[in-house]
């Protein structure tokens, strides 16, 4: 072979090898951008260069920031990811009565249940989750997933909160396909299949039917609605959301053994899982951009954002400033000065569709943790984003009779970290082309926009 031969072939070996470290940042650009030419131009970035970081909250608590789905072309990309039913899903429903008694019902479900019967409920599913996963390969490492991990455990127990008793195999899995769907076409990796929705719609429709919900569900929704609002609010977001921020957490630690290791030796210390549990949703929030509709002009300064303005509040933004170390992992930081001056909202601003479950969720992610804790040593070398595409892989190691933690497989963490790379770049393709599809196909479908027209076409 002559020089320039082995010239190029060295240059192209050397191209090859580094994909993974700059392709995939390049094709997440290029998607934005295609979005963006799809969608037009959906608003005013918040924080941006109209919003500082310092006016965040007070935006986000304005009266008149209260418009969530009608007049934002965005509307129409979310209702399509979450149909079915975005049209009584809570966090989509346009502000007036019918909103408030939805997320009233919404929370009289989730507090019915006493702080002692939310951890009973919650540490018997996770047992049960914990002893099937167990079942597979007893006394043997395993590598998992855990978003994956994660759903079939929430799905059990929001089953149980709405219907008041033990989660069903059959239910189990159409939850899981439900909400794998979901999440998977959120992220892009896959397209939506709305067989697989309506097969717990229908399962839904027919509990219904039959009496078996215990709770007082919305009346001024009809049946086919408290079908999708059941869905949409405790099988989509629920269990989404929950798996979710779990993988977050159990990633986290699966990425500091010193960490963990603390947290095991005193497991009565709430201060320090707590402060893990924050940092968690702070560097890794569940919600990248939450989109509102002014009803009026908000002053700001000397300016004003008219009404009708569509304003794009970035959580990532947000939380990762205000110190130089702000995007970085560091729970000690909650004893650091007052935690007021950290910039946190995981659940929103009480004064603008706070989330519901925002008393529930940092309790119910403490008694998992500690169920994982209890049994398994965490491990992982893949990447972790907020968008966690890759699901969270991570290696569980089982622990010894004196809760002693094995060591972690060197060669088993430098693969998972090679194959996540590599799976990264085929991932960052997917999505492109899978997104483009799906931007595209909720533009012609349109379906807020169709919805609106035909409610002021009915009047």
């Amino acid at each position: 072979m002559t020089a320039a031969g082995w010239i190029g072939l060295a240059a192209a070996v050397f191209v090859a090898a580094s994909l993974p470290y700059w392709l995939p940042g390049l094709v997440v650009s290029l998607r934005v951008r295609i979005f963006a030419l799809i969608n037009g131009d959906e608003g005013i970035a918040v924080p941006g260069e109209l919003v500082g970081v310092e006016d965040f909250k007070r935006l986000y608590a304005d009266s008149a920031a209260d418009g969530r789905s009608r007049g934002a072309a965005l509307s129409d990309l979310f209702w399509y990811w979450l149909a079915p039913g975005p049209e009584v899903h809570q966090e989509h429903l346009e502000p007036g009565p019918r909103y408030d008694e939805v997320a009233r019902t919404t929370r009289n479900t989730l507090t019915s249940l006493r702080r002692d019967e939310w951890v009973e409920l919650v540490a018997r599913c996770a047992d049960r989750e914990l002893d099937r996963l167990a079942a597979g390969r007893p006394g043997r490492p395993r590598e998992m997933r855990l978003r994956d991990a994660m759903m079939p455990l929430w799905a059990a127990v929001y089953y149980e909160v709405v219907f008041g008793r033990p989660c069903p195999d059959e239910a189990r899995g159409l939850i899981v396909d439900n909400a794998d769907d979901v999440v998977s076409a959120l992220k892009c990796t896959r397209l939506r299949h709305m067989r697989r929705r309506d097969r717990l719609t229908g399962y839904l429709r027919a509990a219904l039917a039959a009496g078996a919900v215990p709770h007082a569900l919305p009346a001024a929704l009809d049946e086919t609605e408290q079908v999708y609002y059941l869905q949409g609010t405790y099988f989509n977001t629920a269990v989404v959301q929950m798996s979710e921020a779990m993988a977050h957490l159990l990633l986290a630690l699966a990425a500091r053994p010193d960490l963990q290791r603390s947290l095991r030796e005193a497991p009565e210390d709430t201060g320090l899982l707590d402060r893990v549990i924050d940092e968690t949703l702070r560097v890794y929030p569940l919600f990248g951009v939450a989109h509102r509709i002014t009803s009026a002009d908000i002053a700001l300064g000397e300016a004003a954002i008219p009404a009708g303005s569509v304003l794009l509040f970035n959580y990532p933004a947000f939380q990762h400033s205000g110190a130089p170390d702000a995007a970085a992992f560091d729970p000690d930081r909650w004893l650091r000065g007052h935690p007021g001056d950290v910039h946190h909202i995981p659940f929103g601003v009480g004064a603008n569709r706070p989330c519901p479950a925002r008393a529930v969720a940092p309790l119910t992610m403490r008694v998992v943790a500690r169920q994982v804790l209890r049994r398994y040593a965490l491990a992982t070398a893949a990447g972790h984003t907020r968008s966690l595409p890759n699901r969270g892989p991570c290696l569980l190691l089982p622990l010894g009779p004196g809760l002693e933690a094995p060591r972690p497989p060197g060669f088993r963490l430098a693969l998972q970290r090679l194959r996540d790379r590599w799976e990264d770049v085929w991932r960052s393709l997917v999505q492109l082309v899978l997104g483009t599809y799906m931007v595209w196909d909720a533009r012609r479908l349109r379906l807020c926009t169709s919805y609106f027209a035909t409610q002021e076409g009915d009047r």
